[in-house]
């Protein structure tokens, strides 16, 4: 009976292998997205610009909002709350 279900579902086996690796692309996307080592990096090269005279304590403050909002802002399951 596998052999059967086996022939059935082999033109499905590409599409179900370009899903996981979207899926795998889209982990490590979020992953390095949330990386607490970028986000220090970007708040540190805002401080450098805004002591540097390149952007205002304004513009400082929208980058540190924003980042410190990724890393505050609840994470999607790695499922994405989908069936299998």
């Amino acid at each position: 009976m596998e052999l059967l279900t086996l022939i059935f579902r082999l033109p499905f086996l590409p599409v179900q292998g370009v899903i996981r690796l979207a899926e795998l692309i889209e982990e490590q996307a979020e992953s390095e997205y949330r990386d607490p080592a970028r986000i220090r990096r970007e708040l540190e090269e805002a401080q450098r610009q805004r002591d540097a005279g390149e952007i205002t304590d304004d513009e400082l403050a929208q980058i540190e909002d924003e980042l410190t909002s990724i890393m505050v802002a609840p994470s999607a399951s790695p499922s994405g709350g989908q069936g299998e």
